[in-house]
């Protein structure tokens, strides 16, 4: 009888101390449910990415609405410079509103690699790795999984913590050795935004966007003026990594109507093409058909194809592009043109 009793009381106990946890399959199901049935969602949230000894900082606003709406704002906090991207009706874009500049893509964007900022995404992930690992601590759930950056091999997992009620409060993609390169850390995620009907309208995002800004700013005459007027190369950047057998050929400066152009031929094993251009600020809206994929890079967003690399920093626009090397090279090589912004573009 006393065996019974114990036998009993143990099955009790089990029970009690059960009680309040969440399996694996049920947080995940709650999860997915919540995000597939959501017609929206508004997160603000500080974005950090290490590349070798730089870290780049950013506010994010990112939007969803029901219908395959997505709006991404990247604000560097080094210099205030911010990019957008933008998915409605009409196509992929990124926006670069101080330039009046938006690049459209012909693109799977978001659905063709991970994206630390949308939450389907990171839920997508979850979802997708069968060897998901799932903690939960008193008022939190973190699930650790893989992750699909093809044009950045090195981010191979991500680990993302919930509130027992089913918030993100942080993603972290890491490398094979736990070495974190993204940290994504929510600060407020609205699931009942009111959007407006021109939210999602490029042309409406770049007036309104245009107009805050300089309104917030208030340049003065010279800060306005030098900004404009910047249209020389005062020092040429090369690449700090070469591919082995391969070293410049040749350097050539020439004039643009409105600045200067650097064009930097390399030859060798692995011969490529490097151009430096200083930025051009258009008069009127301009949207210009772009190659490849947005591409999360250092310190901007820029277009990443099969043999080539777009991208702006500072006051200044780089093309790098080869008909012999792979996306991982090309990337590896203009990583090493690294330069912190410290002129903001407007």
């Amino acid at each position: 009888m006393k065996k019974i009793s114990l036998i009993i009381m143990s099955l009790a106990i089990l029970l009690l101390t059960g009680c309040g946890k969440n399996s694996e399959s049920d947080v995940l199901s709650k999860l997915s449910k919540k995000i597939d049935n959501s017609k929206g969602y508004l997160m603000t949230a500080s974005l950090e990415i290490v590349n070798n000894d730089d870290i780049y900082n950013y506010n994010v606003e990112a939007a969803y609405k029901e219908g395959d709406y997505y709006r991404v704002s990247l604000v560097n906090t080094a210099n205030n410079h911010e990019q957008i991207i933008l998915k409605n009706d009409e196509g992929i874009y990124v926006l670069t509103p101080s330039l009046n500049k938006s690049f459209k893509f012909q693109s799977e964007w978001p659905y063709n690699n991970s994206q630390i900022y949308l939450l389907q995404s990171i839920v997508n992930d979850l979802k997708n790795d069968k060897d998901l690992t799932f903690e939960q601590e008193k008022d939190t759930y973190t699930f650790t999984s893989s992750v699909n950056y093809p044009n950045n091999r090195n981010l191979v997992k991500q680990q993302v913590t919930f509130s027992d009620d089913l918030v993100l409060k942080e993603a972290i993609v890491l490398t094979d050795t736990d070495v974190p390169k993204m940290t994504l850390r929510v600060k407020d995620i609205d699931f009942s935004p009111n959007f407006k009907k021109e939210y999602f309208d490029l042309e409406e995002i770049m007036s309104t966007t245009e107009n805050s800004e300089s309104e917030a700013e208030q340049p003065d005459a010279n800060t306005e003026e030098s900004t404009k007027t910047t249209a020389s190369i005062e020092d040429v950047i090369y690449p700090l990594v070469l591919p082995e057998g391969t070293k410049l050929k040749s350097e050539e400066k020439v004039a643009k109507t409105d600045g200067e152009r650097v064009i930097l031929t390399f030859e060798g094993e692995k011969p490529f093409l490097l151009v430096e251009e200083t930025v051009s600020i258009a008069d009127d809206l301009t949207v210009i058909p772009t190659m490849g994929e947005p591409y999360m890079f250092m310190d901007t967003i820029g277009a990443l194809s099969t043999n080539s690399l777009t991208w702006t920093s500072g006051n200044m626009e780089y093309y790098l592009v080869s008909d012999v090397m792979n996306q991982d090279e090309l990337v590896e090589i203009a990583s090493s043109i690294s330069v912190v912004p410290t002129i903001s573009i407007k």
